[in-house]
């Protein structure tokens, strides 16, 4: 597991060690928690609810149904 350095100041760090405690928790812990939860790793919901809302977007398969013409690929 990593290790990370922070510099706080003192009552900052008061105020984390007492929520940890009243956690029953570690300060690392506590701290982990935290930044697990404001790192975004998945879509905004906005941008989900986005999906499929092109009416005018073509299916899947009249993109594979067309009937353009592909040219001719150069020799190796």
């Amino acid at each position: 597991m990593a290790q990370i350095t922070i510099y706080i100041n003192s009552e900052l760090e008061s105020k984390v060690k007492k929520i940890a405690n009243s956690l029953n928790i570690s300060i690392s812990k506590y701290i982990s928690t935290i930044v697990e939860k404001n790192i975004e790793d998945s879509w905004n919901p906005k941008v989900k609810k986005l999906a499929g809302s092109w009416s005018d977007f073509p299916t899947i398969e009249e993109i594979r149904d067309s009937s353009a013409k592909d040219i001719k690929r150069e020799e190796l």
